[in-house]
């Protein structure tokens, strides 16, 4: 078991990541005042543990598993019950779940009181390397992923491996979404993926790697938390042109968009002579080793109109981070009929 320490100049979260890491500092929240939030799924699969834990009287939200749950009305309902419940600015709020109940928890515990203490406990491989670390918080309005939100650390990230031994390999697959992403950021953790393309979904992999993701993106939160000084946009790599591509077809977890993302981008950065050679090949070769075929999108009318939404972008341009070469990106603004054109491009490639 591992800590990182996230330390900005307004906050300080502590990451605790490996085997044990549950059963060693989650029952010390028993003794204060908590409201748990999680989903129907997670619910079902650990309430027995949650009791065991918490014991069987803490005020609860659950959520419709999904990203339907995700929303403004769903936010003002915890808020509600929190109030309801008699929880006090001293209150700890436990998301206990994957990417969505650590979003809509988060931006609970953000406005609660105009603010309370928040401990994520993420259990889905997602959540675990990258969602629950950093503070980002949000619901989706009108179609429109996380527009509104807030930047929120929480005082604790509990991330165990033991809540990975109930996921699907699909879930697998959109955890490693994101950890790909991270290899196309960092050429250590490239190199572990390319020296491990067999073991990408076993145990002891995952662990090693969950670790790894989690000190990388701790180090870009600690120097750009809000995204003013624009290092923190890197970790959009794949995002971007993903969430457009959810937000038509809707079909896939937000992993899988997110390599179908990173796939389309890494076309884009190869057409305007970013990127290429081996290193855009084995970037290739990784995303292919988890999703296996990348959809050949026809609507790349609507998906591009959805990336002029991207909170990232300052202008009608499409603003884009794309792979550029090991532990290196770029990042660049291209106008929308160019984007739309390349999208086009890729897919009739596929």
């Amino acid at each position: 078991m591992k800590e990182i320490v996230l330390e900005t100049n307004l906050s300080k979260s502590v990451i605790r990541c490996g085997s044990g890491a549950f059963d060693a500092y989650a029952k010390k929240y028993a003794q204060g005042q908590i409201y748990i939030v999680t989903d129907s799924n997670v619910f079902a699969i650990y309430r027995h543990l949650l009791w065991e834990t918490f014991g069987n009287s803490f005020p609860v939200t659950i959520l419709p598993a999904g990203e339907s749950s995700k929303t403004y009305n769903y936010l003002i309902s915890i808020l509600k019950d929190m109030l309801s419940a008699g929880m006090r600015r001293n209150c700890t709020v436990i998301a206990f779940g994957g990417g969505v109940v650590g979003d809509v928890a988060g931006l609970a515990a953000s406005l609660y009181m105009r603010g309370v203490n928040l401990v994520q406990i993420p259990t889905t491989l997602l959540a675990q390397v990258d969602s629950s670390v950093g503070g980002k918080t949000a619901v989706d309005v009108n179609g429109v992923k996380n527009v509104i939100g807030t930047f929120y650390q929480p005082a604790e990230v509990i991330a165990d491996p033991r809540f990975l031994q109930t996921l699907t390999a699909r879930e697998l697959r959109c955890g490693l979404g994101e950890i790909i992403k991270y290899g196309a950021l960092d050429g250590g953790i490239l190199n572990k993926l390319l020296n491990n393309c067999d073991s990408l979904y076993k145990w002891e992999f995952l662990e090693d790697v969950i670790y790894d993701c989690i000190r990388y993106k701790a180090n870009v939160v600690a120097q750009d938390e809000r995204e003013i000084e624009g290092k923190r946009k890197i970790l959009n790599l794949g995002h971007t042109t993903g969430h457009a591509f959810e937000l038509v077809y809707r079909k896939k977890s937000h992993g899988e968009f997110v390599l179908i993302g990173m796939y389309y981008e890494l076309y884009i950065a190869v057409k305007r002579g970013i990127c290429g050679g081996q290193y855009a090949d084995e970037i290739k070769k990784l995303i292919l080793r988890v999703i296996k075929k990348v959809p050949s999108y026809q609507d790349v009318e609507s998906a591009a109109r959805y990336a002029l939404y991207d909170k990232k972008n300052l202008s009608d341009k499409v603003d884009l981070i794309v792979p550029k070469s090991i532990g290196e990106s770029a990042e660049i603004e291209i106008e929308f009929d160019e984007y739309a054109n390349l999208l086009r491009e890729c897919a009739d490639a596929l």
